[in-house]
């Protein structure tokens, strides 16, 4: 059984709501609802074209600071370092100051800011620029992104807020693509004009996607903000540091989140060094994933919002991922056909644990959370899964990269009980809900 949609949910009047059913509507496309919807229109529009920008800039950073700026390795992996360690502080700030202030207001200002400090990233030559510069880039898309998943969960209720998490990861990743693929222009140009150029034609981007935010209708901010008032009211309903069951969601949901560490970190420099496979493969994978992620994404997350259902997908996902990991020890000192096949079927079945594995957190992080304080929930949420990303590169480092096949298997071991973790919280909470809100 699915958790009632809250009371005090904004209603939207000038919206088409999205049936229970999901994001699809019957005898029409896949994302038939996002032109009939003008809050979910108007964050689709302002995602494809802030993450073009991010494409851009996630092909070009590290090379431009190592080719262009001439930084040293140390000095860029802890210019990442610090700046994402800024990120995980201000995923909660966004949060809160969206229960308090306007969250459309807000998510404007932010996008802004960054696009600003995008811009900026052609002037960095020197190591302190940078690393300034990194860091409000990094601290405003955490804020903004913690901000539109409050703006998420006051717009959406139920299969809503699920679907519409679902439509835009998959925006994202068509985003991402093509501004990757953006970027590869400069690449191919090797000049530092190129660069320049490409990045601050991304800046511009970002920029952009702020004005399609300003069109949010008001209903998006919090019910005890005043629209006509810039004096924050007094927050009401339990803080989610308060809440230990959903401290324990966010906890879990970052460990299980390292599998984007899996992929993006640990995955390039075992087919590297332990696998007979060509390093070209890796990028063959990855597009392998972001193929399954925009077919799947949307269909596989109908029904996360129902608390016990979501629990079990969240089991699926953790057998998937051990059997991943399986697949990917697999590979290692077998012959170049064997080891090719072997990586591509665990990064079938490590893309289809990543898409439920989302789904899941999705529905549960929106069903478990105090709804009177969407922002700060979402908030803390948000600081797990940066956490994980943080602690991702060690704990790969620590098992795959340094005991083979049998850090493989404890990797595994990991997923697996963070999901049963998961699983068990959900349980919880079915039994302990109805309790909760009884008189």
């Amino acid at each position: 059984m699915s958790a009632p949609p809250p009371s005090n949910a904004p209603s939207l009047p000038d919206t088409t709501p999205i049936p229970a059913t999901g994001i699809r509507r019957r005898g029409g496309g896949r994302f038939s609802s996002i032109t009939q919807d003008p809050v979910l229109n108007r964050l689709v529009l302002a995602t494809l074209v802030s993450t073009l920008g991010r494409g851009v800039f996630l092909t070009l950073t590290v090379l431009y600071f190592t080719l262009i700026v001439e930084l040293p390795a140390m000095e860029v992996a802890l210019l990442l370092t610090i700046s994402s360690a800024i990120g995980v502080g201000t995923s909660y700030l966004g949060g809160h100051l969206a229960d308090r202030f306007s969250a459309r207001r807000l998510a404007v200002w932010l996008t802004l800011i960054e696009a600003v400090a995008l811009a900026c990233y052609p002037l960095a030559t020197s190591f302190p620029v940078a690393l300034a510069v990194a860091c409000v880039v990094t601290a405003t898309a955490s804020a903004a992104h913690s901000t539109r998943g409050a703006i998420i969960a006051r717009a959406f209720t139920g299969q809503g807020r699920v679907g519409a998490r679902a439509v835009l990861r998959t925006v994202t990743n068509i985003g991402i693509s093509l501004g990757s693929a953006a970027g590869g222009i400069a690449l191919l140009l090797a000049t530092p004009t190129a660069y320049r150029s490409v990045m601050v034609i991304a800046a511009v981007l970002t920029g952009a996607s702020a004005f399609v935010l300003a069109r949010l209708p008001k209903s998006v901010d919090a019910p005890q903000h005043d629209p006509t008032s810039d004096v924050p009211r007094p927050l009401r309903g339990r803080s989610p540091f308060r809440n230990p069951t959903y401290l324990a969601l966010t906890v879990l949901s970052g460990v299980f989140g390292m599998q984007f560490g899996v992929a993006e970190v640990g995955l390039p420099l075992w087919i590297v060094h332990d696998t007979r496979a060509p390093s070209a493969v890796y990028s063959v994978l990855l597009i392998l994933n972001t193929i399954l992620v925009i077919a799947f994404q949307v269909r596989l997350s109908r029904g996360t919002h129902d608390v016990a259902h979501a629990g079990k997908i969240s089991v699926l996902a953790g057998i998937l991922m051990v059997v991943a990991c399986g697949l990917y020890a697999g590979s290692a000192d077998v012959a170049i056909g064997v080891a090719i096949a072997l990586l591509v079927l665990a990064m079938v079945v490590h893309s289809f644990a990543e898409i439920l594995s989302s789904a899941s957190n999705w529905g549960l992080s929106f069903e478990l959370a105090d709804q009177s304080r969407a922002g700060a929930y979402q908030g803390v949420f948000a600081m797990g899964y940066s956490l994980g990303a943080m602690a991702a590169p060690l704990v790969i480092s620590a098992t795959v990269l340094t005991h083979g096949t049998m850090g493989w298997m404890v990797l595994g071991a990991v997923f697996l009980l963070s999901a049963l973790g998961i699983n068990l919280l959900a349980r919880h909470h079915l039994t302990t809900a109805p309790r909760a809100s009884a008189p």
